[in-house]
């Protein structure tokens, strides 16, 4: 049996594991159905920058229309994973205030909104396994912790402008194994 990031034992049986509700937000696909697993990263606007993405993009011939499990695809997340985790940008998530605010945002809805399972708060990023519950969506919880946490941080930090990347990634928990191998990946990561 797992345990939650709270310490609550989770009982993996009674997860809903399903593969539907695609949709393209920006250039990433996106599954956004209610009371499903996901596993979620968002990115500070820096930590990959435009034009290094664009590169990636034209290097793999990647378009829209590749399916999420596209070869091109995965490498392309791949990229990205590789670079943000380097520790680019200004990482504004090392401050302990930024870091607190982001954390306090992930658990007010907490139990209401979604089940928060396990979560990483990186320097430039963060990774988050949760379920969405159906009355929700998945685009529009990320979008109030970016938009709460952004108008935050820069007045906490005396900025103006964007705080974080636009899109996010987002994959849908398949199974078990699926659920265990990102647990492990999310604890491990940074380490």
């Amino acid at each position: 049996m797992q345990k939650a990031q709270n310490g609550s034992e989770l009982n993996i049986a009674t997860i809903k594991f399903a593969n539907k509700g695609w949709t393209y937000r920006g250039y990433l696909p996106h599954f956004d159905n209610g009371d499903v697993v996901q596993f979620v990263t968002f990115r500070l606007y820096d930590s990959v920058p435009e034009h290094t993405i664009n590169k990636w993009k034209s290097e793999l011939n990647w378009q829209r229309s590749l399916a999420a499990d596209s070869k091109e695809t995965i490498e392309l997340y791949k990229r990205f994973e590789l670079y943000a985790d380097a520790g680019y940008g200004q990482c504004f998530l090392k401050d302990k205030r930024i870091y607190r605010l982001v954390e306090n945002a992930l658990l007010y809805f907490d139990q209401q909104r979604y089940e928060l399972y396990k979560w990483k708060i990186m320097p430039n990023h963060v990774h988050l396994l949760c379920k969405i519950y159906p009355d929700w969506n998945l685009e529009k919880i990320v979008h109030s912790w970016k938009s709460y946490t952004s108008h935050q941080a820069n007045e906490i930090l005396k900025r103006n402008g964007q705080f974080w990347m636009e899109d996010c990634y987002d994959r849908y928990i398949r199974d078990e194994a699926h659920f265990i191998n990102t647990v492990e990946y999310i604890q491990n990561n940074g380490k």
